[in-house]
């Protein structure tokens, strides 16, 4: 076994995950102003559901990177660390979310002819 590396890796993964969590909670604020003449109140329902997924994003990152830290610390690598569930999760998140803007964008531009 080699010992862990304290290196900034561990750092950048977590910084990258919390830039994740602040691009979907201010994207969804900036959807939530921009859709509002378009659909009303429902952009600004949409937009706080944004934000609360961008929050429980924020909240389950900042545990993965503390679970990942203390694995590294006690068994020196990830063999035992967490598994791909965060990023499984956000990935079939991010594609629902995309259906659901994809049928919006449809009924939008069907109903506006």
């Amino acid at each position: 076994m080699t010992p862990f590396d304290p290196g900034l890796q561990p750092e950048r993964t977590a910084l990258t995950w919390r830039r994740a969590a602040l691009s979907l909670t201010i994207g969804s604020l900036a959807c939530g102003r921009l859709l509002e003449p378009a659909v009303g109140g429902i952009a600004w329902l949409l937009a706080v559901v944004g934000v609360a997924l961008g929050a429980g994003l924020l909240l389950a990152a900042s545990r993965r990177a503390a679970l990942i830290d203390r694995t590294l610390h006690t068994y020196g690598d990830l063999a035992s660390g967490p598994g791909a569930g965060l990023l499984a999760t956000v990935a079939v998140v991010a594609v629902l979310v995309g259906v659901v803007g994809l049928v919006v964008i449809v009924r939008l531009a069907v109903g506006g002819r």
